[in-house]
């Protein structure tokens, strides 16, 4: 199991050209990729996207990116010849007309606008593709062993939390059928009681135990959350992406449970079916951090 928060950063090198590459990710219920990257660079993103979706199924990811080219041909130096000439040429007018000192010097001249630009030739598009994938890669595995790390931890607390609803799931099984014995039992008593020592109808007495009886009925719903609950433990145990699944079997436990609380009155059971309640509702909050 792994959780969907990690953080990993990866370095790649080669023919003084450096990438980096860091890798955050938190809780989303799709896979989300964003990277932020300068315009220039912007035809690695497809790199970086296919190198995450090759190795997870879903989480936020933001893609930090960096690169260095320290290569002899990074640069290029430009001089317009002719604009440092009308330059020059304008200083000398100017010295000449008002009689000033000339101190227009090399180091000026490069200071002037237009006169130096400096342009960075195409990258080796191929090259910087690689080392991406390469710091990628090594982002993601970090991140990846610090997801399972996690989702350790989170493994650990849903067995916990599914193995609590268990038992308040057997607590049920163990009241719901007594449930109808003490209501016939109470509702006889109560009859009698109102008759002032007349015995009731059995007929009818029975006809209203039977309408709770069948209205009371919960024996499906306990059926169907056993089941439940051992599928979700059978998924905790995969290796494979268990969010989503666990997510829909957690809204499924819901719907039982509330079936079963609308039914219940018994407040034994419905003490039950509030804890089992609490319960699913602390899974589902644990569920949204499992990928």
């Amino acid at each position: 199991m792994k959780s969907m928060t990690g953080y990993g950063k990866g370095v790649a090198s080669k023919d003084k050209r450096t990438v980096s590459v860091e890798i955050k990710s938190v809780n989303n219920r799709f896979l989300e990729v964003a990277c932020k990257l300068p315009k220039s660079l912007m035809y690695i993103d497809d790199v970086i996207q296919k190198c995450i979706k090759s190795k997870v199924s879903r989480g936020s990811f933001d893609v930090y990116f960096s690169y260095e080219n320290l290569s002899d041909t990074a640069k290029k130096v430009n001089i317009d010849h002719a604009l440092a000439s009308e330059y020059v040429a304008a200083a000398k007018t100017l010295r000449a007309e008002f009689r000033l000192e000339d101190d227009y010097n090399v180091t000026a001249l490069l200071r002037t606008p237009d006169v130096v630009s400096v342009t960075v030739p195409e990258d080796d598009r191929e090259l910087v593709c690689e080392l991406t994938r390469l710091a990628a890669n090594e982002a993601l595995e970090k991140l990846e062993a610090m997801r399972s790390t996690e989702g350790d931890g989170v493994h650990k607390d849903l067995l916990s939390l599914i193995g609590n609803l268990e038992e308040y799931l057997n607590k049920a099984k163990e009241r719901a059928p007594r449930v109808v014995a003490d209501y016939k039992k109470g509702l006889y008593a109560r009859v009698k009681e109102l008759l002032d020592g007349y015995e009731p109808d059995e007929a009818k007495l029975l006809n209203e135990v039977a309408f709770f009886a069948d209205k009371a009925d919960i024996n499906e719903e306990l059926s169907r959350l056993t089941s439940h609950i051992g599928q979700f433990k059978s998924i905790c145990a995969e290796n494979a992406p268990q969010g989503r699944r666990l997510d829909f079997l957690s809204q499924e436990m819901v719907r039982e449970v509330n079936t079963m609380g609308s039914k219940s009155n018994d407040i034994t059971l419905t003490g039950y079916v509030i804890a089992m309640k609490n319960e699913v509702e602390k899974i589902k909050e644990q569920i949204r951090n499992v990928e």
